[in-house]
């Protein structure tokens, strides 16, 4: 479902402290301009819960959350001023499919999957976040043993995307088809997770790295 505008929260996003406007121009000097030796890129944060949470719990390490619709960046950017003074959360409002050309070779630690948008219909497969030409471009960010950590409710995503990671050279470290049916104190949850547990919906969550050469 699209969000609809929010005016306050499109007024705010372009004042918003956590904002990186030209994210290109920081390509291999995140950890330098954050001040930590770990970097984390949630892409498609929504709200912002996750990333603000995971900042709050991780101090040291840099979260980069990534959202491309305007309403939801700038309600995510809100929380962010308002919520915490460190400089290892920032906000990047745009269209991930440029995600390669705002980092630098093996800059990024780990990327969060979580609850993307599942684009069913096949003629827009490659919009997914697990296709292959996103995942052309995460391997070429992620550091040497760098992850990717993507968590959904939906099945047919989940089924789709073992079949493109492993395709493009990724190896699988850890697979649950019901991630929640144990404690996971070191990972946050989200706004949509928390609403499957509830409606006790199982949680399919996977790990992947790359091996570089």
């Amino acid at each position: 479902m699209r969000m609809r505008k929010v005016k306050w929260a499109t007024d705010y996003l372009p004042t918003a402290n956590c904002l990186v406007k030209e994210p290109s121009k920081q390509a291999g000097n995140w950890k330098k301009l954050m001040g930590t030796d770990t970097l984390h890129i949630e892409i498609g944060c929504g709200k912002g819960n996750y990333s603000l949470d995971m900042a709050k719990m991780y101090k040291d390490t840099g979260f980069i959350a990534i959202e491309k619709n305007e309403s939801a960046a700038g309600i995510a950017a809100k929380k962010y001023d308002e919520d915490t003074e460190d400089k290892h959360l920032k906000l990047i409002q745009d269209d991930a499919s440029s995600i390669g050309e705002w980092f630098g070779p093996r800059e990024v630690d780990v990327i969060h999957l979580n609850f993307s948008d599942p684009w069913p219909k096949k003629r827009y497969a490659k919009r997914r976040l697990s296709s292959s030409s996103f995942l052309d471009q995460y391997k070429r960010i992620l550091s040497r043993n760098g992850e990717i950590q993507m968590k959904t409710d939906n099945s047919a995503l989940f089924e789709y995307s073992l079949i493109e990671f492993q395709n493009a050279g990724f190896k699988m470290v850890e697979v649950s088809v019901d991630y929640r049916r144990e404690k996971h104190d070191e990972d946050a949850i989200t706004e949509y997770e928390q609403k499957f547990i509830s409606l006790g919906q199982p949680i399919y969550r996977c790990v992947w790295r790359y091996m570089h050469d």
